[in-house]
């Protein structure tokens, strides 16, 4: 008896590929020109938001910072690039980054963000083309899909923003895209490109482990099912098990391999395998000192509802469609999307039930591929799934002839996703569903005089101030001393990061405990309070904002912090040689 799997069954009809190849007699042409057009307007309003108005994400500027001590500081090493994160997004940064040393600007002004993140979300709006493609929709719904999702609001500005969505998006669209594919033409490659794009969204956010995890348990089930009969019958229970789980770790192996290599390499640096949960500048410990976890878990359920409402508001219907007719037409497709974006969806949703993570909108951006591929599922079949090389269980789905008038279900659904885009740019203005993305309004909105949102374009502002200041002492290299649990800004705003000795420089913490002997000139000081406790020059001296720790610094400069929502200012002290007064 011999064990079959995906990657070594006989392909059934090898030629099949070359049907779907082709449109109307002529090539395919890959959608390079758009792609291009699309991350140029992205860049474009990247640079606008951030280096235009000021509108900068914390945890976006936070990884250029990331870079900028891995590239540019007295102790470069990769290891710099942190362990709360994963760490593709600033990775990816690392080309761009080096440029740094001649462009200060493109750190200073979160550019080397704006430009990965507008690269992905192109990309993942090639995927959505590509999902419609694969399914031979026509030529119009394939185009009017496509801008819809490129324009709607949330989509624009998560690729403008530099943060770590649009990789993420990106990489799950992708492998549900390739997931698709597989279910029809058992095509081992396909399962490959999903499992590598699973892993890739690992190493961009924490929480791919839920699509990952569920993704090979779909695939597992769907070959132990489909597996074929042998020819006299039997039903060969060990060989489908083993073909089973030779599919299932095919998929599984990128994610695992990702997993095992980030979190050992984390132990291995820094004693923790899991900073983003187990170190005080994750996640848990933030909502620890900001007092963030007063709500009930029913409340946050119902907040996590509200959040995919606004981005989703047609999904009940849409999936209820979908389904139906699925069931109608004997389309397995639509388990793929709901499995994959609904894992997204429902780990959010625990996380925060559970108090160990933020509310924020922009969390539950994964509403929106899920509609709009449920969508592209409402629509016939049009064309047959391409595969250079089909595997034993592969089928040939049914495929409806094209048709002068479509389908009134399509029609209703390209309607409701235009309606779903209006309701929510409405929500992106509201202070409450959209903590992060509301305060925009204020730069687009004529007449719009809203303080708070005015305060928060501001962000970073003070940081600029400190970071020019030092600047133009023209200090030698390793003469300020900071933690970048607060002060990350100050390293990516300043022209000189080399001036700065930081948590990731490997004599850190040799340098905190005698300033002076180690030839530092000014410490940089931040509020004992809130995320304050966590920074590492309040844990050894904790009054230092306060006093200068009654002798190790005398004050130099206070800047009041006039963007973002903390009103603390920050302190400048000078080092005064007395190591025993902080003792």
């Amino acid at each position: 008896m011999t064990v079959t799997s995906a990657a070594h069954r006989k392909p059934v009809h090898p030629r099949s590929a070359r049907v779907a190849d082709t449109e109307h007699g002529k090539p395919e042409q890959k959608p390079w020109r758009l792609f291009f057009f699309l991350f140029a307007a992205y860049t474009a309003l990247g640079v606008w938001m951030n280096a235009g108005i000021g509108f900068i994400f914390t945890d976006s500027l936070s990884r250029v910072a990331a870079v900028s001590a891995m590239l540019l500081s007295r102790d470069p090493h990769f290891a710099a690039i942190g362990f709360v994160f994963t760490p593709l997004t600033a990775a990816v940064q690392i080309p761009m980054g080096i440029l740094g040393n001649w462009w200060p600007e493109l750190l200073r002004w979160n550019i080397t963000a704006v430009v990965m993140s507008a690269a992905f979300m192109a990309g993942a709006v090639i995927q959505i083309r590509g999902v419609s493609r694969d399914r031979g929709c026509d030529r119009w719904v394939t185009a009017v899909l496509t801008v819809l999702f490129a324009v709607n609001p949330m989509i624009v500005m998560y690729a403008a923003s530099g943060m770590s969505e649009a990789p993420f998006l990106f990489f799950v669209i992708w492998a549900a895209r390739r997931l698709m594919r597989w279910m029809h033409n058992d095509d081992v490659h396909d399962l490959i490109a999903a499992g590598l794009a699973l892993s890739l969204a690992y190493l961009t956010r924490y929480d791919a482990l839920a699509p990952l995890f569920v993704a090979v348990v779909l695939v597992v089930v769907v070959s132990w099912l489909r597996y074929p009969k042998a020819e006299d019958g039997d039903d060969q229970p060990v060989v489908r098990l083993w073909a089973a789980a030779l599919d299932g770790a095919v998929l599984a192996i990128p994610g695992f391999l990702a997993f095992a290599v980030w979190s050992s390499a984390s132990w291995l640096i820094t004693g923790q395998a899991f900073q983003q949960f187990s170190s005080v500048y994750g996640n848990s410990a933030i909502l620890e000192q900001s007092g963030s976890n007063v709500d009930t878990p029913i409340h946050r359920i119902i907040f996590s509802i509200s959040e995919i409402a606004v981005l989703g508001p047609t999904l009940p219907v849409l999936a209820g469609c979908a389904i139906f007719l699925a069931i109608r037409r004997r389309d397995p497709d639509v388990v793929v999307p709901l499995a994959l974006f609904g894992a997204v969806l429902g780990a959010q949703t625990l996380l925060y039930a559970m108090g160990s993570t933020f509310p924020l909108l922009r969390f539950y951006i994964s509403v929106i591929p899920l509609c709009f591929v449920l969508v592209i599922l409402i629509a016939p079949r049009g064309a047959a799934v391409i595969s250079r090389r089909p595997g034993r269980a592969a089928t040939a789905p049914p495929v409806t002839p094209a048709r002068v008038h479509p389908s009134i279900p399509l029609v209703i659904s390209l309607c409701l996703l235009a309606g779903s885009t209006a309701v929510t740019l409405v929500a992106m203005g509201n202070a409450r569903l959209a903590v992060l993305e509301h305060s925009i309004a204020s730069a687009v909105i004529p007449g719009r005089q809203n303080l708070e949102e005015q305060t928060n374009l501001r962000t970073f502002g003070a940081e600029r101030r400190i970071a020019k200041y030092l600047d133009d002492l023209e200090l030698p290299e390793g003469s300020v001393l900071l933690d970048t649990v607060e002060s990350y800004a100050v390293v990516a705003a300043s022209d000189h990061p080399r001036q700065f000795v930081v948590p990731s420089d490997s004599d850190f913490v040799r340098i905190l405990n005698n300033p002076s002997e180690f030839g530092v000139e000014y410490i940089l000081s931040v509020p004992n309070t809130g995320r304050g406790t966590s920074d590492a020059i309040n844990r050894r001296y904790p009054t230092m904002y306060e006093t200068g720790a009654g002798g190790v610094g005398a004050l130099v400069l206070e800047v009041p912090n006039d963007g973002g929502m903390d009103p603390s200012s920050w302190r400048l002290y000078r080092v005064t040689g007395n190591q025993q007064a902080g003792r």
